[in-house]
């Protein structure tokens, strides 16, 4: 691998209209083998405060197990913008998300970043890969983040069909306003415009803007605050999409000393996502 020291923070007002003009261009291909790496890394405290207000945290020092994917995803973009990335920004679907946290993260730490992707293989509807991301405090990893994208097209077999399973009875509901995606967007920069107004996400194909995949998992995990060891894995699948406005029934269940969890349309029970903690 190639290894990148950044001097700081790429911007994603610059890469993502970087990404969006040069996207045709794209033909498929190998993953490149660069690693980008960001070190001594602090966190504001207004920004973190801004985070765990959409999305549902308490306004405590310690950073959410989501936190750190923010810090990440600039350069997590600089690599899908760059010319050796073979496919484009645009249409890239974040289907599942792993996090594992070997210690709790704090204000106070001075945190290293290093960024990127392996495991392209092929899917049913397409191609699939795996963006890492990794926290290093002292030289230890102590942070791991496995975002899992597909790019549909070019699939080798017909995708099965299932019908989706009744979800358990939910333990809470919750109304998600037209304006979250707009909300997070800005506290995260991840403002791809299926997720900010109802005219810019038909353009993309949705009838309506869409909730963040990563705003649904962080405020699925709010709902355990307080009850969660200070190292463990989330693991989650994202399923259909949630359409601002939305309400949706939030469930959660013990099992074999860790949680399954799940968040649904509340009126159709249809999924939106499905996650584990262990």
């Amino acid at each position: 691998m190639i290894m990148v020291e950044l001097s700081s923070a790429p911007s994603l007002a610059v890469l993502y209209p970087k990404a969006v003009l040069t996207g045709f261009r794209r033909r498929g291909g190998e993953l490149p083998d660069t690693v980008y790496t960001l070190s001594g890394v602090t966190v504001d405290r207004k920004h973190l405060a801004a985070y765990n207000r959409v999305c549902g945290f308490r306004l405590v020092d310690e950073l959410p197990l989501t936190y750190p994917h923010l810090l990440t995803y600039p350069l997590q973009i600089k690599l899908m913008a760059g010319r050796d990335f073979p496919f484009p920004l645009v249409g890239s679907v974040h289907v599942a998300n792993r996090i594992t946290r070997h210690r709790p993260l704090h204000l106070g730490d001075r945190l290293d970043l290093r960024v990127h992707l392996e495991n392209l293989r092929d899917h049913p509807r397409g191609r699939q890969f795996d963006m890492v991301g990794e926290v290093l405090v002292d030289g230890e990893v102590v942070w791991t983040d496995v975002s899992t994208y597909l790019r549909r097209g070019g699939g080798t077999t017909k995708a099965e069909r299932g019908e989706h399973a009744e979800p358990p009875p939910s333990t809470a509901t919750w109304r998600v306003p037209d304006d979250i995606g707009r909300r997070y967007g800005e506290v995260s920069g991840d403002r791809n415009p299926i997720h900010l107004y109802r005219l810019t996400a038909r353009m993309f194909g949705f009838p309506r803007a869409i909730a963040h995949g990563m705003w649904t998992k962080a405020r699925c995990l709010a709902a355990f605050e307080g009850r969660l060891p200070d190292a463990y894995t989330v693991d989650v699948a994202f399923k259909l999409p949630v359409l601002l406005p939305a309400k949706v029934a939030f469930w959660a269940d013990e099992r074999g000393g860790g949680w399954e969890f799940g968040l649904s349309d509340a009126r159709t029970g249809k999924p939106h996502l499905a996650g584990e903690i262990f």
